[in-house]
């Protein structure tokens, strides 16, 4: 079978949009990171008057716009990658070791967002703020799991991709 089935072709487009949001939130994030440090730049070295918090909203920005950046390079296959087995042993061999890696990441991916939504749902009884501005932890970790909820279905989609795919090209392989 050569041609993707509609219905994974369906489920790529789909979860492409909704990654969508998720980098638009990462890339009004890193706007608003750009304000901040401008705004603390300003206020210590023109006004001599440091912001006090400062480090809690850059910290808690910096982590949507991780968040963002993980969905969105995932959609977009963007994350490093060597293919030095595919130069080697050629795509008979990636066959193998594109399912393998793909069930490796749906593994690492799927327990990281175990992690992530645990310990956001633990919250302030266990001291899930940050230290100047009590900002709750809990949203960034949520977010942080969608992000990676969000990539493993992505492995999912390509593990199915590929194996529909198995006798001819992998369109998610990684480029030579």
């Amino acid at each position: 079978m050569d041609a993707t089935p509609k219905i994974l072709a369906r489920a790529e487009l789909w979860h492409a949009r909704a990654n969508g949001l998720l980098a638009v939130l990462g890339g009004v994030s890193v706007f608003f990171l750009v304000g901040v440090t401008m705004t603390a730049v300003f206020s210590r070295y023109v006004l001599n008057d440091p912001i006090y918090g400062i480090e809690d909203l850059s910290t808690m920005g910096l982590t949507v716009v991780v968040a963002g950046a993980v969905a969105y390079g995932a959609d977009k296959g963007s994350h490093v990658s060597v293919n030095v087995i595919g130069m080697m042993a050629g795509r008979a061999t990636t066959r193998y070791t594109d399912v393998l890696a793909r069930l490796l990441g749906i593994g690492i991916v799927s327990v990281a967002t175990y992690a992530l939504f645990t310990k956001g749902s633990c919250g302030l009884p266990c001291g899930d703020i940050t230290n100047n501005l009590s900002i709750l932890h809990w949203p960034f970790y949520y977010i942080l799991g969608f992000a990676m909820a969000s990539y493993a279905v992505l492995l999912v989609v390509h593990l199915l991709i590929g194996l529909a795919r198995w006798s001819g090209e992998d369109p998610n392989a990684d480029a030579d």
